[in-house]
Parts: structure tokens; sequence; C-alpha cells
């Protein structure tokens, strides 16, 4: 295994690369974050919450050796970070931009998209809970450009909480996997799939991974396998305090997203509070599971299957030396030679400064 640094400034705090996306073209790789300013000595997300944060990505010309850190130019009201309101006091909110109109605004989208590999999708949010609104962005040349925010319709739901999880985009058709708030106020009432047929100007919910009553479930991770079916990873909770229990579970779908199955879980722990699954269709035909995991020692998970999900490999630890449970979040993709990139966020010790790494291994090192 190589461990590499993606983005590390010792005055910055560096985060979440799941909230965003890992997009590649062959050796070229772009990876999405956001940074904001650390709390020294503070406790769990050891940030400074009266400071704004910034939405980054880092390029990588070499498979994911070496990275280029530079800003992500994708437009928001006010030029405030996104997916980031959860973490920076109300005035620095992008919910409070939109609200007081400030520039761009969401727009629908007029002039039909053509999705396929050549294009890149990126989902943003504002908060999280009731009243969480939602968008997207396209880009066509590799990261360097982003055309939005379009809005994602909220279905009838009370929010969106939208991270980026693409599926099977090519002509106008394209679906996007995404986690619905709770009425109430809280976060992740479940798991839904909504599909556009025309560019991207209208979107249908198209299936109910799952809703949950207590808990929640978030943050999906979804492949489409060469059989035609579909496999997407779910981080679930339930309960509170010491009785918590945090996991990975999986549905399977066999008629092209409308409909669910609950599989075996196959992550049964990710640790305290919790981490989201990113789910890699491997060239081998094999399923890649990594995750941060947050209970000691505090580090990166994988397991592997060779079966579509029915069963997976001991856990696979790509690292188990972080200094707290304040990490992980990752994406993964495999390089036309083989080897797997896997981009996280990390850190070295309790509080202060979190960075962006990677860590690069083969696959097929591991039995299943």
């Amino acid at each position: 295994m190589e461990h590499v640094t993606v983005y590390r400034q010792p005055d910055r705090y560096a985060g979440w690369p799941a909230n965003y996306g890992l997009w590649a073209w062959g050796n070229e790789l772009v990876a999405g974050f956001t940074v904001g300013a650390p709390l020294a000595d503070g406790p769990f997300h050891a940030r400074d919450k009266n400071q704004p944060f910034v939405t980054m990505q880092a390029r990588s010309l070499d498979g994911g050796h070496s990275w280029s850190p530079e800003p992500m130019h994708a437009p928001s009201p006010g030029g405030r970070a996104l997916s980031s309101d959860e973490h920076m006091i109300a005035p620095l909110r992008l919910a409070t931009a939109l609200e007081r109109g400030e520039a761009p605004q969401p727009t629908p989208l007029s002039t039909p998209l053509t999705f396929g590999p050549g294009l890149a999708i990126l989902c943003a949010r504002t908060g999280l809970g009731t009243g969480t609104r939602a968008w997207f962005y396209s880009s066509a040349d590799r990261c360097r450009s982003w055309a939005g925010p379009h809005w994602l319709p909220r279905l009838g739901q009370a929010g969106i909480e939208a991270r980026t999880d693409v599926v099977a985009g090519e002509g106008h058709t394209c679906t996007l996997m995404l986690t619905a708030a709770r009425a109430d106020g809280g976060e992740g009432k479940g798991v839904f799939c909504t599909r556009t047929v025309d560019g991207g100007r209208t979107w249908a919910l198209r299936s109910w991974v799952l809703q949950t009553e207590s808990g929640y479930a978030i943050m999906p991770s979804t492949v489409r396998l060469a059989d035609g079916s579909w496999l997407t990873a779910v981080r679930r909770a339930e309960g509170s305090g010491d009785q918590r229990r945090n996991w990975i579970a999986l549905y399977r779908s066999n008629d092209d997203a409308l409909s669910w199955s609950a599989m075996e879980d196959p992550v049964p722990d990710t640790g305290v509070g919790g981490n989201p699954p990113a789910l890699t269709l491997l060239q081998d035909g094999r399923l890649c599971l990594t995750y941060g995991y947050r209970n000691p020692p505090y580090g990166i998970r994988a397991r592997l299957s060779a079966d579509r999900g029915v069963s997976w490999s001991p856990e696979i630890i790509l690292r188990k030396d972080g200094g707290s449970h304040d990490l992980g979040y990752p994406r993964t993709i495999q390089r036309p030679d083989g080897t797997l990139v896997t981009v996280y966020y990390f850190n070295d010790r309790p509080g202060g400064a979190a960075y962006i790494a990677a860590t690069l291994w083969r696959a097929e090192e591991y039995e299943v």
C-alpha cells in the first residue's frame, strides 16, 4: 500500500470527500472536499464554526500518486461552501445566502444534458434535516469548470440531503440515489431513487430503497452490475448513547431500480458515529466496499465480494493509525492498471487540523 497526502495545511481543517465526489478519466483523477478553520484541541469535528468553509478539489495526473489542490469552480449563492452548512454558524451558511436571494440562485435546467463517462455530475445541498434544498452541477471539461446550479426537486419530501451518487447515466437518462430528510426536523428518513429521461430538465421519484421510522438511513453508494442488477450500500444507525448501533446495509434491485430487497449487512459495525460506504465495481467483476472505522484502532477498512454482495471477505485494514474517530468518508475508484485509489479525510491526533489523504492498493492481493 501507498499512503499519500491529497491536501494538508497546518492551519486548515479539511474533510468529507464522500459529500462531494471522486471522478476519473484514466489516470487523471479529481476529488472534491471542503476546507475550514481548525479548532485547537476541539471535540469531534474540531473545526471553528465561526469561520467560513470553502469548497475545494484536488487533481492528480499520475493516478493518485501526487495531487494539486485547486478551487472547485461550482458557483453557489453568495459564493458559500457547498454541503457544509452544518459546520458553520447561520450567517455563513449557504441556506442564508439562498434566503437572501444572493446570486447565483439555482435555476431549472433548460438545455438537456447528454450523460456519459465524459460528463461529471456533482450534487450539492444546504444543511441537513427539514428544509434542506439540493441542486446539481455538470462538468464537460474534467471538473475544470462546472455548469449550474440547477435545482433538484423536493419530490414531496421535507428536504433532500443530496450527495453525489450517480448511476448508469447515458443519453438523456440518468439516475441519482438521494437521501430524504425527516418531517420532524431530523436527517435520514430514507434513501430513494430519482431518474431523469430528458437530460436533467425534470426528475421523477422512481423508487424507495428504504424508509425508517427511527435512527437514520443516509449516504447511499450504488453500482450497476453486468447482469443488470443494482446494489446500493447505505449508512445506517439505530438507538442512542451506548446503545447506538452504526453499520452499513446492502440492498439489491433486479428490476432497474424499481424495487429493492435487503441483503445481509456487509459491515455490521463502523464504530462510534458511523461512517458512509464507498461501493466500487471492480474490473474483474468483484465488489469493493471501503469505509472509515471509528473505534480504536481508528482507520480505513475495506471488504471484497466475489458473489455480487451475497458474502464478503474479512476486513482489510488499509490504515489503523488514526488519531481519533474524526476520519473516513471515503471515495474509491479503480485505475486502468487495476490499482485502487481510496480518498478520505484523516487526522493524526485528537482535535485540530484534519487533512485529505489517499491510499493506493491492489484488491487482487486479498482472497475473498
